[in-house]
C-alpha cells in the first residue's frame, strides 16, 4: 500500500494580512513556521520516500521545517514550478476584502472561487489543474505505483487541483473545498492505484 500526504504550507505573512498572494514569493508568519513544525510532528510516524513542493519559499520552508520535525533528514526533495499556487494576475498584492467592495461579492467570488473563470491577466484554477495533474502522471504517481510513500508541500489551489483528480470532485462542488494551512491529508492506494482511503491527519 502506498500512501501520498499533502500539506498546504503554513500561513504565510499575506495570508495573515488578506492579500491575494498567487505566485508572489512570500514568506512564513511565525504562526506559519508553528502549522509546519506540528505538520512535522503529526508526520513523525510516516516513512517517506521522496517529497515535492514549489519553487515558492513559503512551501519550501514548510518543507524543510517538516522534515527536520519528522526526522526524516535524509530524503530527497524536488521543487518544480508546476507545483506553484495559481497565478492571481493582477489580483495579487490586493486585500481581498478591497477587492470585493470594489467589484462586488459575486465578482469576487467567481475571480476567488471559480474553475474556469480567470481573474484579469491571471490563471484560473482550471490553468492550474492543466499544469498540475500532468506533472503529478509523469513524476508522482509512477513512485506511488511503485509502492513508494510520497509527500507533496505545496498551495492551496494547486493542491485543490490535485484534490478534484485523486477525489473525483467535480467542477460544481470544487468553489467549496478549502484546505486548511498546515493540515497533512493522507491518500491511501493499493497496488493497482484504487484510492482505498483518504483523511486528515489530526
Amino acid at each position: 500500500m502506498a500512501i501520498l500526504i499533502i500539506v498546504r504550507h503554513g500561513q504565510s505573512q499575506w495570508n495573515l494580512e488578506n492579500r491575494f498572494t498567487g505566485e508572489t514569493d512570500i514568506d512564513l508568519t511565525v504562526l506559519g513556521e508553528q502549522e509546519a513544525k506540528k505538520a512535522g510532528e503529526l508526520l513523525s510516524s510516516y516513512n517517506f520516500d521522496e517529497a515535492y513542493t514549489s519553487v515558492l519559499k513559503r512551501a519550501i520552508r514548510t518543507l524543510e521545517i517538516i522534515i527536520k520535525e519528522s526526522d526524516h533528514k535524509d530524503i530527497k526533495f524536488f521543487k518544480s514550478k508546476a507545483l506553484n499556487e495559481r497565478n492571481y494576475g493582477d489580483l495579487q498584492g490586493l486585500n481581498k476584502s478591497d477587492v470585493e467592495k470594489q467589484y462586488g461579492s459575486a465578482q469576487f467570488l467567481i475571480w476567488r472561487r471559480s474553475y474556469d473563470v480567470r481573474p484579469p491577466n491571471g490563471e484560473s484554477l482550471a490553468d492550474t489543474y492543466a499544469r498540475v495533474i500532468p506533472y503529478y502522471k509523469t513524476e508522482i504517481e509512477s513512485k506511488l505505483m511503485a509502492g513508494k510513500n510520497v509527500l507533496i508541500v505545496a498551495h492551496g489551489n494547486s493542491l485543490r487541483a490535485l484534490m478534484m483528480y485523486l477525489e473525483n470532485i467535480s467542477q460544481a462542488e470544487i468553489p467549496n473545498v478549502d484546505l486548511p494551512t498546515g493540515k497533512p491529508k493522507a491518500y491511501e492506494f493499493d497496488a493497482s492505484m484504487l484510492l482505498t482511503n483518504f483523511f486528515y491527519l489530526s
